[in-house]
């Protein structure tokens, strides 16, 4: 009985610890959710609504914060997702793209570009970016509510600084707003802390759909396919054409040519939707397939007012050149002319791409890249840093360049150093000096270049020197006048070359002038006149020996198999019709003349296969009478 009655005490007393353990909670959660209470609606969380007398200032209050974030909205549309753009990076003469595209006046960042050093770069910014950049807008735009015309009412307005946190939907922008406002009006005053707004926006459709389109661009390549075909259409790249006289493209009119080529076609390419419809069935080329109908109109524009990069190879002096097969020494066999050519380009250009729906719109630009004829490698990484040669990323040797004219005076010009196909930007010899560090290269050039003058090289002989001198010779732009037995040509065409360290190339009369500097040069003349020789077609078999089928053929067992070919009957249209070679050294006295005239021996208008052969080779044994007249 002691024992229970004791366990009796025990549990009365663990039941009293208990009760009492309950009531310090319940007073504890008591008093948290007061000091919770007390705060939240000091902070506005819990607050009351707003009396009638307020409400024309609230409503404002949050129209001004929809305003902010609409007008954000509309920035991130136009600037490709930033409001606040990256920094700006200038492109170079060997790219001439820089981190921007100049659209209107306002910059806007490349989504994918290559920089002016050569390093392929992306700036696609992350939604996450975008609601960031959005939330610092409005935070700032918050200050610029102007309640003056309600404060002349009366009212009185008072409000802190704001923290803003914003999420970026398909169709809409929520944004919620953390602010301490108080509106009083005599003896009615409210306090609140939070306020949310919902602004109907695209700019959240539009940035997905722009993902997507950039994704297919990246690994399709669609635009630069585009572009292959627009090159291959409108520029020389490679082919042959039946005839005795050279063709001659100058690099100037085919940029001409391919910038009225993309801003015809660039507009003509659509992203597979229902915002179009095709006209023809021809029109199918410029649809975009990227796996889905798109519900918004999707624009592609290009400007020839933006940069581009156009480089061929071979050219001569910015003119490229196709000589004829058939007029040779040796080749009269052949019966007829034919003039092959093959040209290489390094073609690149920005292309924007535009989403819009009504007034509202997203737009991003892309530099579209063409590397030797074929559209760049699809990459899968930001930047390809391996562009410039590491040559010129190891320079050790140090060097003082000295460039001057003829006459010993100082030249301004620009520094490159050259070894086997790599070549280095170096700086600029300002007042004619420059001390640099150099790359070591043994038997590599140092070359210095400035407007006006030829181009001038200092041949590196030792990698320890460290001085170099070079002067540059000046050019003179002279007008040129080509003559045959005395006579200006008018009805006729020459080709005038000028070859010495560097080679001039003329093709008159469409071109008048000619820069020459003073040097030993060989001048050589090709007169081209109309003609009207028929070339016979002919007929001939090639038979060759093929591997059985079957078998047999697994042995080695081979038969003939005989195949016809047809060469139809041609006419040339132009043959060669006089000219010349002569080997002429160019003072600079003479340079300061007006004019160059140069007067070739006419070798009479071929008839027949023979006489084309005949006339060619009389360029090489006549030759020519070259004249500087001073215009007195």
């Amino acid at each position: 009985m002691r024992w229970r009655k004791k366990m009796a005490n025990n549990f009365n007393v663990n039941n009293r610890k208990g009760q009492v353990a309950v009531f310090i909670i319940l007073a504890i959660l008591i008093v948290g959710i007061v000091v919770v209470f007390f705060v939240a609606k000091e902070r506005g969380i819990f607050q009351a609504s707003v009396p009638q007398e307020l409400e024309p200032v609230y409503s404002y209050y949050l129209s001004c914060v929809e305003e902010q974030v609409s007008e954000g909205a509309l920035i991130l549309g136009g600037q490709g997702g930033y409001i606040n753009v990256p920094e700006f990076e200038a492109g170079s003469e060997y790219m001439p793209f820089s981190s921007q595209l100049s659209f209107f006046g306002i910059g806007i960042p490349y989504w994918y570009y290559i920089s002016g050093n050569g390093i392929v770069k992306e700036q696609i910014p992350s939604k996450a970016k975008m609601q960031s950049q959005l939330n610092d807008y409005v935070s700032e735009g918050m200050f610029l509510c102007d309640f003056s015309e309600f404060e002349e009412q009366g009212f009185e307005v008072s409000f802190e600084g704001a923290e803003i946190e914003s999420v970026i939907k398909d169709s809409e922008i929520l944004v919620d707003v953390e602010q301490n406002l108080v509106i009083s009006l005599g003896d009615v005053s409210w306090k609140g802390g939070s306020h949310s707004v919902k602004v109907n926006s695209l700019v959240g459709k539009f940035y997905d759909l722009a993902q997507e389109i950039y994704l297919n661009q990246k690994g399709n390549m669609f635009l630069e396919n585009y572009g292959v075909d627009v090159l291959r259409l409108y520029a020389p790249v490679d082919g042959t054409e039946i005839g005795c006289s050279p063709k001659i493209w100058n690099v100037d009119d085919i940029r001409f040519e391919l910038i009225n080529a993309l801003e015809a076609n660039v507009p003509m390419i659509k992203v597979k939707g229902d915002y179009y419809s095709l006209k023809n069935e021809e029109n199918k080329y410029f649809e975009v397939d990227i796996g889905k109908n798109v519900d918004v109109d999707v624009n592609f524009m290009y400007s020839g007012n933006w940069p581009m990069k156009l480089e061929v190879w071979p050219s001569d002096d910015g003119l490229l050149i196709a000589e004829p097969v058939g007029l040779q020494e040796g080749l009269g066999m052949l019966g007829f002319c034919y003039t092959p050519y093959h040209f290489v380009y390094d073609f690149a250009y920005p292309v924007m791409i535009q989403l819009y729906s009504g007034s509202e719109m997203f737009q991003f630009p892309v530099v579209v890249s063409i590397d030797k004829n074929m559209p760049r490698k699809a990459l899968d990484v930001e930047g390809l840093p391996d562009v410039v040669p590491e040559l010129c990323e190891n320079k050790l040797n140090e060097m003082s360049v000295s460039v001057v004219n003829t006459n010993s005076e100082p030249v301004d010009s620009f520094i490159k150093f050259k070894c086997f196909d790599s070549v280095c930007n170096i700086g600029e010899a300002e007042g004619g000096e420059l001390t640099a560090d150099f790359p070591q290269c043994v038997n590599g050039f140092i070359l210095a270049s400035a407007e006006g003058y030829r181009t001038g090289k200092y041949q590196i002989e030792n990698i320890n020197e460290n001085e170099a001198f070079i002067v540059l010779d000046k050019k003179y732009n002279l007008d040129l006048e080509v003559q045959k037995d005395g006579r200006v040509l008018t009805n006729e065409y020459a080709v005038v070359n000028f070859v010495g360290e560097d080679t001039i190339t003329v093709a008159y009369p469409e071109q008048k002038k000619i820069e020459l500097s003073a040097g030993q040069y060989e001048v050589k003349v090709y007169v081209y006149s109309n003609s009207s020789i028929r070339l016979e077609g002919s007929s001939t078999q090639k038979c060759v020996d093929v591997p059985r089928s079957g078998v047999f053929g697994m042995f080695g067992a081979t038969k003939e198999k005989c195949f016809d070919f047809e060469i139809p009957d041609q006419i040339v249209s132009f043959a060669v019709s006089g000219g010349g070679t002569q080997n002429y050294y160019v003072t600079e006295s003479e340079l300061e003349s007006e004019k160059v005239i140069i007067n070739t021996r006419g070798f009479g208008i071929p008839t027949k296969v023979e006489d084309l052969q005949t006339n060619y080779n009389n360029i090489e044994i006549n030759g020519l009478e070259v004249l500087f007249d001073d215009g007195i």
